[in-house]
């Protein structure tokens, strides 16, 4: 069951684990603002090779962030494929040549720009999504808490973050449960059984797992009203992590990373590379 638990905080002695959380954020932050706001291949394609080189360095496993990546894969392909539904000649808009592969019917037509436009867009995926994922297993909610209070946030945003970090991995493990009771009871939810039946599957668990969730935190609210919480200014927390030189060392490579990638609007003459010229 630990196995599917893809977004949990899994503890670990890495280099990755041992950094500050709130450097953590920092670094996710402003490199996502970074590979968002450019539209550069070549920068992209770096950040997106040390992006994915961050799992086998804070050595999350692949059994663990599976069922997520196939997740956030499919709706990629998707919205890459809606795209170009919507206008599949953007492309040619943006780099101001039109070199044709495929011709097709009507305005569908497949042209070396709209693929090279499409093949950035799925870059910015491989920037942010492995960091965000690497970010959500290597943290402890307690101390990121602690680290956010730290900097001015207030303790009480802080906590609901930390609470928001640890509900995510409860409620992926029960849906688990509910799903290997299901198919005990013999109703197929795995890759055995048909799609519209695994569908159907998926969708009457979560419906009332939603539910359960609502009074679940309803729960927690009234218990930490009865406790008075948020009657004070500030708290104490029992798991603190102090700066450290190698936080501050990772900041500053997330600045030279927006930095980077603000010069090459000058380089490109905007936000796009444009090969084509």
């Amino acid at each position: 069951m630990k196995e599917q638990q893809t977004l949990g905080f899994h503890p670990g002695e890495t280099l990755i684990h041992r950094v500050n959380p709130t450097a953590k954020l920092v670094f996710l932050l402003l490199v996502s603002i970074a590979c968002m706001t450019t539209y550069d291949t070549r920068f992209l394609i770096v950040v997106s090779l040390l992006s994915i080189g961050l799992f086998p360095l804070s050595q999350i496993k692949w059994h663990q962030i599976s069922f997520v990546i196939k997740f956030i894969a499919v709706f990629s392909i998707l919205n890459l494929v809606m795209v170009y539904i919507f206008e599949p000649e953007y492309g040619v808009f943006i780099y101001g040549t039109r070199h044709v592969l495929l011709e097709g019917w009507g305005r569908f037509t497949l042209t070396q720009e709209q693929v090279f436009y499409l093949f950035n867009l799925a870059l910015k995926y491989f920037c942010t999504i492995p960091l965000a994922i690497v970010f959500l297993l290597t943290t402890n909610p307690s101390s990121f808490a602690s680290s956010l209070n730290k900097i001015g946030v207030s303790y009480k945003i802080g906590y609901a973050v930390a609470l928001a970090l640890r509900y995510i991995p409860d409620i992926q493990e029960e849906f688990f449960t509910i799903s290997q009771a299901q198919q005990a009871r013999g109703y197929e939810m795995s890759k055995k059984g048909k799609l519209i039946q695994r569908v159907k599957g998926v969708a009457q668990i979560i419906v009332p797992l939603i539910f359960s969730s609502l009074d679940r935190i309803e729960t927690i609210s009234t218990a930490m009203e009865l406790r008075r919480f948020g009657q004070k200014k500030t708290r104490t927390w029992y798991v603190e992590q102090p700066f450290k030189r190698s936080d501050f060392l990772l900041m500053l490579l997330a600045v030279f990373i927006v930095g980077i990638s603000l010069s090459l609007f000058k380089i490109n003459g905007g936000r796009f590379y444009n090969p084509f010229i």
